[in-house]
């Protein structure tokens, strides 16, 4: 018995002593400690709180987080950001950057961004969506609006194929870089 024992003691100490070498260190950097062992790494998502605070800077491109619960029926006006001067109004030219997600998959389906180029429009007169008609007015030089626009605002049952579905709420932040005023400033 006690040979017995005295060859369980050295086996235990030689895979005590052992053991970790075969186990890798705690690099998280390291890509292949979780190659071909079937584990999926994680990427943190910011905090929804994170998300609201990072579309303030309006030097950057706007990351409009993924819409949840229930798309409202009115439009929904947010500013993120509250520009100076004086405030848009129909007859007015605006020059904007924006970017526009589906409220039921949060794609992006459109962003003046992508392009580089800011897009100039006369506000009130029917070149937009009735959601920017509306949702615009009253924004000022500078300012960082997001707007939740109702289908029957934006591109009602037939949508906008492909990049838009029929009865699609909108979701745009707008960045309004310059008002030229209308006729009667």
């Amino acid at each position: 018995m006690p040979a017995r024992l005295l060859r369980l003691t050295t086996l235990l100490a030689l895979f005590a002593l052992l053991g970790p070498v075969g186990c890798g260190g705690d690099d998280d950097d390291d890509e292949s400690a979780s190659a071909g062992t079937g584990e999926e790494r994680t990427v943190t998502e910011p905090s929804p709180s994170a998300q609201r605070e990072a579309l303030k800077d309006t030097g950057k491109r706007p990351a409009i987080p993924r819409p949840s619960g229930s798309p409202p029926r009115r439009l929904e006006k947010e500013d993120l950001v509250r520009g100076k001067g004086a405030r848009a109004k129909p007859g007015d030219t605006l020059t904007v950057h924006y970017a526009g997600v589906a409220f039921s998959t949060g794609e992006e389906f459109d962003a003046s961004w992508n392009s580089g180029e800011p897009f100039r429009f006369p506000l009130g007169e029917g070149q937009v969506i009735q959601g920017w008609d509306k949702g615009l007015v009253g924004m000022r030089r500078g300012g960082r609006r997001m707007l939740t626009i109702p289908p029957e605002l934006a591109y009602g049952p037939a949508g906008s194929p492909p990049a838009i579905g029929p009865n699609e709420t909108l979701v745009f932040v707008v960045d309004l870089l310059a008002i030229a005023p209308g006729k009667g400033r």
